[in-house]
């Protein structure tokens, strides 16, 4: 394993320091202490994940609020006045990343505090897992008894469940079962450096550990389900998501530097959303129809037989990178353009990312044999040519593929404290500036670029409502299919990663509101003269991830105050 990680790094290494050979001059990061600073946080704060395992502990929340704290009085000591620009935007990304880390950390700490009475028998087994991280020798007799205890314990209240009163939320009950779930692993990581390696620790524990594993598995599960239904309803749709009421909601787009509340945020949306209908009857008008929604109905019907995509996919992608070198709007490096992938999606992926997934891999979804026929034909209409089109350059070049290549390569100190306003932004903005550059061929090509364009105004519009508590998944399934032209298995799987997926609650709205955002910037850059587009399209990918407003500031040269707070109003510089 040692040869094969230094072998990586000195591939990686060679990578970089080649870089010119693949059209990239090579750029040194920031000159300033921040970048160092900044890489030493991360690994130190990766150094305390590994060794901290229990995830819902007082221990894992006091060290890691002590390391966001120290590491805000260590910013707090700097000469913030003697330094260069670059390393005043670090300043202000790693203190909003410091900021948020102990906002996100209490809140983790309060709801694990609701639950945590689940587990309040498991002391010894707690200090079992603790000892075992210096390898300090067990009494193996001690251990079996609390373990044969503990199991006992457990069994009783899996026994006695139905008596106790149930959590309020299923959120609560999902948390209380991840706490039990979380011990139960690090028992597991615990026993296994032990077992067969100890002279008497097999002997004496093996068996109470196999009884205690399958007690905690099923105490977890009985937990998940113990909530009150008459509060947490199903509301026909079967998606169960976490709304995070209006305060949170705020901080989180505070955090994100984003100076709008989610009300005005839902108008800005509402007025791009009208735009794009407008702009739909237009293109639907020249295909002869009246009614837009009818016009995307026809462009479903366009598919590529059985086979065919993924040579459709290779063209459109070829396509893309020939369309942005004639207009000579970014750098391309040769490099990027040899080394994207392609992969299909399984029918399990595809339940909650009906449509592409990119990046050096592009994803590429269309119905399997094995779908029954109506999930196939959903797949196969909303993954038509022209819908498809406008999905590869948002997936490839010079979407999320080049930025992984360029993230990977400059400013490399910053990738940790990306935003997805920047990375589905950048995307985004491609969309919106090609639409302006008529990529379209035709009429199709048009209904098929808008189709997206509407459904990210359309994201911003339920997702928001749905955390402050004015829309439920079935209304936002509904709205998806009337007013965007969804499929309805598509629709479904949209809201459902929208709400039940990995990705953060304002995940969904940053491919619209950073696409705007970077629209607003090149306003006041490129529009106005003072910088070339090509020069800004590179600049924005080699400075790496950020929140738009830092960015802005870097590119105009504007160095922040140090008590610097989001006011940038994009939404006024836009024509809308």
């Amino acid at each position: 394993m040692g040869k094969c990680i230094l072998s990586s790094v000195f591939v990686m290494l060679l990578m970089v320091m080649g870089s010119s050979a693949v059209g990239l001059d090579a750029k040194k990061d920031s000159g300033g202490e921040l970048p160092d600073l900044m890489r030493v946080y991360i690994a130190d704060r990766g150094a305390l994940d590994r060794k901290y395992t229990l995830r819902y502990s007082e221990e894992y929340y006091d060290r890691m609020w002590q390391l966001a704290g120290a590491w805000k009085e260590r910013l707090d000591g700097i000469d913030y006045e003697g330094m260069g620009l670059s390393d005043k935007i670090d300043y202000h990304l790693f203190r909003n990343h410091l900021e948020k880390r102990q906002f996100d950390l209490q809140l983790a700490r309060e709801g694990t505090g609701e639950v945590i009475e689940v587990i309040d028998f498991a002391g010894s087994l707690k200090n079992f897992i603790r000892d075992r991280r210096r390898g300090n020798s067990p009494n193996s007799r001690a251990v079996a008894d609390a373990f044969h205890e503990a199991g006992m314990e457990v069994k009783k209240r899996i026994d006695k469940i139905d008596s106790k009163d149930k959590f309020k939320t299923w959120q609560q009950a999902s948390r209380a079962s991840d706490v039990v779930d979380d011990l139960r692993e690090n028992l597991e990581w615990a026993f296994d450096f032990y077992d067969l390696y100890h002279p008497d620790f097999s002997w004496w524990v093996a068996a109470p550990w196999e009884k205690l594993s399958d007690k905690l598995t099923n105490y977890a599960t009985a937990l998940k389900g113990h909530y009150d239904e008459s509060v947490d309803t199903d509301d026909g749709s079967g998606i169960f998501g976490r709304p995070l009421g209006a305060e949170a909601l705020e901080r989180e787009i505070h955090s994100e530097m984003i100076p709008y509340t989610a009300r005005e945020l839902i108008e800005m949306a509402r007025r791009e959303f009208e735009w794009c209908q407008e702009q739909l009857s237009a293109s639907a008008a020249k295909l002869g129809y009246e009614d837009y929604m009818d016009a995307i109905e026809y462009v479903k019907t366009t598919s590529v037989a059985p086979g065919e995509q993924p040579a459709l996919i290779n063209y459109f992608a070829e396509e893309a990178i020939e369309f942005l070198e004639e207009r000579n709007l970014l750098t391309v490096p040769e490099l990027a353009k040899e080394t994207w992938r392609m992969r299909m999606l399984s029918p399990e992926m595809q339940r909650i990312a009906p449509f592409f997934l990119g990046g050096e891999q592009v994803q590429v979804a269309f119905p399997t044999s094995t779908m029954e026929h109506d999930l196939k034909m959903m797949s196969l209409r909303g993954n038509n040519p022209h819908f498809s089109r406008a999905v590869v350059h948002h997936e490839l070049i010079p979407g999320h593929h080049l930025q992984q290549f360029m993230n990977s390569r400059y400013q490399t100190h910053r990738r940790p404290f990306m935003t997805p306003f920047w990375i589905e932004g950048w995307a985004l903005y491609w969309e919106m500036l090609l639409w302006e550059k008529d990529f379209a061929r035709n009429a199709e090509d048009e209904i098929g670029m808008l189709f997206w364009r509407i459904h990210r105004n359309a994201r911003i519009i339920f997702s928001l409502k749905y955390h402050l508590g004015e829309m439920s998944p079935q209304e936002c399934i509904d709205f998806l299919v009337e007013k965007v032209g969804h499929e309805r298995a598509n629709a479904e799987a949209e809201v459902r990663r929208s709400f039940e997926g990995a990705w953060g609650p304002l995940y969904q709205i940053s491919y619209m509101v950073g696409g705007l955002q970077m629209m607003a910037l090149r306003e006041e850059l490129v529009e106005s003269g003072r910088m070339e587009e090509k020069t800004f399209h590179d600049r924005i990918l080699r400075e790496n991830g950020m929140p738009i407003e830092l960015l802005r500031a870097l590119l105009l040269e504007k160095p922040p105050e140090r008590d610097f707070e989001s006011s940038w109003k994009f939404i006024e510089l836009l024509n809308r």
